[in-house]
């Protein structure tokens, strides 16, 4: 018998696999979440397929997701993002990765990490939702609308509430499985 799995999975293999094994799962590593940062930053706009058909690419590109590294960029490495033509090339949100990135950094010395900032928002709980349909599943929450409004004080781009909500949903603050879905309650 087939799995039930959430609406929104296709039958493209690298969707099925991101579904099963990580979307909606905690995320506590500092390098993961800065990963799944910059890729929902890139995402805006975009479908999150695209951007997984194009994750490795962007992983040899932003030099493992290596957070130090990223801050560093330089003006050249900008320009050199901009010639790769397997990841996403928008000046503007190679920017903001690099500005994102030193702003990770200077959370991760305030308090102590990163994971530690933003799972204080929930108190270190995953929220699990109970949505049977695609219609109930929201696009923004007020802890998202508040993620958002506190990054951007910061000065955070790219990272209004829904792409907040999508990685509150990526990392597995939110836990947005579908009751049907067999991930619902693993």
């Amino acid at each position: 018998m087939e799995k039930q799995r959430c609406f929104w999975v296709t039958n493209d293999q690298i969707y099925i696999d991101y579904h099963d094994n990580e979307w909606g799962k905690p995320v506590f590593d500092d390098e993961t979440l800065f990963e799944f940062l910059i890729l929902e930053s890139f995402q805006a706009g975009l479908s999150w397929l695209t951007i997984l058909k194009r994750r490795e690419n962007f992983r040899q590109a932003f030099d493992h997701f290596d957070v130090q590294k990223v801050a560093d960029y330089t003006n050249e490495k900008v320009d050199e993002l901009l010639q790769n033509d397997s990841i996403i090339r928008h000046r503007g949100k190679i920017e903001a990765a690099i500005s994102n990135a030193k702003l990770f950094i200077e959370i991760q010395n305030k308090y102590g990490s990163f994971s530690k900032f933003i799972w204080r928002y929930v108190n270190n709980q995953p929220i699990v939702s109970h949505y049977k349909m695609k219609k109930e599943v929201p696009a923004t929450t007020p802890l998202s609308d508040q993620i958002a409004k506190d990054l951007k004080k910061i000065g955070f781009k790219f990272f209004g509430s829904t792409t907040i909500y999508a990685f509150l949903q990526a990392i597995g603050i939110v836990n947005d499985h579908t009751v049907n879905c067999f991930c619902h309650n693993g």
